[in-house]
């Protein structure tokens, strides 16, 4: 059996800083390399053994460009054989022949792939208003699930998931954020639970992107039509009209289909909040932004910001958060999460983690030290006040040969299945991390503020 990761403490974090590291505002104007290889701690996993042994079967839903990237990782996880793929278009399905043998089954029906004795698990990679119906009939078969981000395409259809996953208890299902099982994700965890940026209060994200391909320009098939793409089929479930490559292939730009940019990437950033705090989410959103360059039809913005207020709880102090896309940035494509307290701040990254500390210098005779203080002293919710020792600024990275982020989550996936253990994103997680990033639409297109209740997953009236 492979080690049990949420049992054994299979991650292994180096947080005791070198002896001699000096603080980053001490260094002298030109650093050598090795008073920089002084201030990084690497972040690394225990030696784990992995095991053939019970071996998994899984199947592909949805084989385009997500589909295929999740496919190629689960793959790599040892025990785990990919048997069958489905998709609406035939071109995915040569392709999926060429990539994976000739002798996967192959189909345009998913209910063929779910009525299979002998497929285990499946990848739900479809569009995102397919993903309720998809993953609720899964394991209504007794399949394991690994559905991509968002859980949903509306939150009316999240308590369904969640049943589904309750009532087919044995079954395992992960949402497919797989930031969810990153080692900066769960060292940046650590930091906060220590207190290495005091208490926090501020929160924010940041996600660009500039080439077409990144702004869902995807390309389009030379013979699509409906002859190679069952149209009926994708549109069971949305408004009918005449087909329409671009709504097939460029999905995330349509509102019936996908959920904005919140959706494909909000959600990373709420996701990855969540894990790190131990929130269940904000109780006020509101958003805001444009559609300001990519004018190709699309009806979702390519601009957009949010703002969140998560109340105070017995886990954390009330703070806020404000997130933003820009399909439009001249850097190029930069993402982070930056989380910010009373003693510092750090910026997390799924393979590393930035702390940088303040240097403050409070007057004990300050009375709005000692009012601060006294207010705290009351709160359900504790944290440690970090020593403020150099160095002032520390980096955490992955070891070299780290697999990732997106190898490990099917590990974990694949690991519950075989030990009975939890999977890093549930459906309640997920729901929750997806809630607000699909009432961030609601608030850009109505143009009002949307109240949340995330403990009980139902919006406020």
């Amino acid at each position: 059996m492979p080690v049990n990761s949420n049992e054994r403490s299979r991650r292994n974090f180096i947080s005791k800083f070198a002896k001699g590291v000096v603080g980053a505002s001490l260094l002298p104007g030109i650093i050598t390399a090795a008073d920089r290889k002084r201030n990084i701690v690497s972040l690394s996993r225990l030696n784990e053994k992995y095991s053939a042994n019970d071996h998994i079967q899984v199947a592909l839903i949805g084989a385009g460009g997500m589909g295929t990237a999740d496919a190629n990782t689960a793959i790599t996880v040892p025990g785990v054989k990919l048997v069958a793929a489905c998709d609406l278009y035939d071109g995915r399905l040569a392709d999926a022949r060429k990539k994976w043998g000739n002798d996967i089954f192959t189909t345009r029906n998913y209910n063929e792939i779910l009525d299979r004795k002998d497929i285990d698990a499946v990848i739900i990679a479809v569009p995102d208003f397919w993903h309720k119906d998809i993953s609720v009939a899964a394991m209504n078969k007794g399949k394991s699930v690994y559905c991509e981000k968002p859980m949903v395409h509306d939150i009316s259809e999240g308590p369904a998931v969640v049943e589904a996953q309750q009532r087919n208890g044995k079954v395992v299902y992960q949402v497919g954020s797989q930031g969810m099982s990153s080692l900066g994700n769960e060292k940046a965890r650590q930091l906060l639970k220590d207190g290495a940026i005091g208490k926090l209060n501020y929160a924010e994200g940041f996600w660009a992107r500039m080439s077409p391909t990144g702004a869902w320009q995807y390309p389009i098939p030379a013979d699509a039509s409906p002859k190679t793409v069952d149209w009926d089929a994708y549109l069971k479930n949305a408004p009918k009209r005449d087909f329409d490559p671009l709504r097939f292939f460029r999905w995330r730009n349509y509102r019936d289909y996908g959920t904005g940019v919140s959706g494909d990437l909000f959600v990373h950033l709420f996701s990855s909040l969540h894990l790190v705090t131990g929130s269940l989410g904000p109780n006020k959103i509101m958003a805001t932004g444009g559609l300001r360059y990519w004018k190709d039809g699309r009806e979702v913005p390519d601009v957009m910001l949010g703002m969140f207020d998560y109340p105070e709880t017995d886990i954390h102090p009330a703070f806020n958060l404000s997130l933003r896309v820009n399909f439009v940035d001249g850097t190029g494509g930069t993402n982070y999460l930056r989380m910010v307290g009373s003693e510092g701040s750090m910026t997390v990254e799924w393979d590393k983690v930035t702390l940088l500390r303040n240097r403050n210098n409070v007057d004990e005779n300050d009375p709005l030290a000692a009012a601060n203080a006294a207010a705290e002293a009351g709160k359900a919710y504790t944290y440690h006040r970090a020593e403020m020792l150099p160095p002032d600024k520390v980096e955490y990275e992955a070891d070299k040969g780290y697999k990732g982020a997106h190898f490990d989550h099917f590990y974990n996936l694949f690991n519950a299945m075989r030990t009975g253990g939890k999977v890093a994103e549930d459906p309640t997680f997920g729901f929750r991390a997806a809630a607000p990033a699909l009432l961030c639409n609601e608030s850009y297109f109505n143009n009002k503020i949307i109240h949340w209740d995330p403990k009980n997953m139902k919006l406020v009236k």
